[in-house]
């Protein structure tokens, strides 16, 4: 038997950054979410304690960032969106 064909998703070249907080209620459900539908691998960044980060993410936190392609997905999301988002 030959094994299916990647239908494309998630995208191969995709760079995934998750921005999180420490004790983050809100970003513990973005990793269930992320899990959920499973999402490629992706980096954690803890934005706590670095100033440039704090200032682009401290209130939009949980954030999924391609690096790839420099697209945004701020909380909130649920499952279908996060599908759609990473293609």
């Amino acid at each position: 038997m030959r094994p299916l064909p990647n239908a494309g998703f998630p995208p191969e070249n995709m760079r995934l950054i998750l921005f999180q907080r420490d004790d983050c209620h809100l970003c513990d459900l973005a990793l269930g979410l992320l899990a959920q539908v499973r999402a490629p691998e992706f980096e954690s960044v803890f934005i706590d304690g670095d100033d440039v980060l704090e200032a682009r993410y401290g209130e939009r936190v949980p954030v999924l960032r391609d690096e790839e392609d420099g697209r945004e997905l701020d909380w909130p999301f649920d499952a279908a969106q996060l599908r759609d988002w990473l293609g």
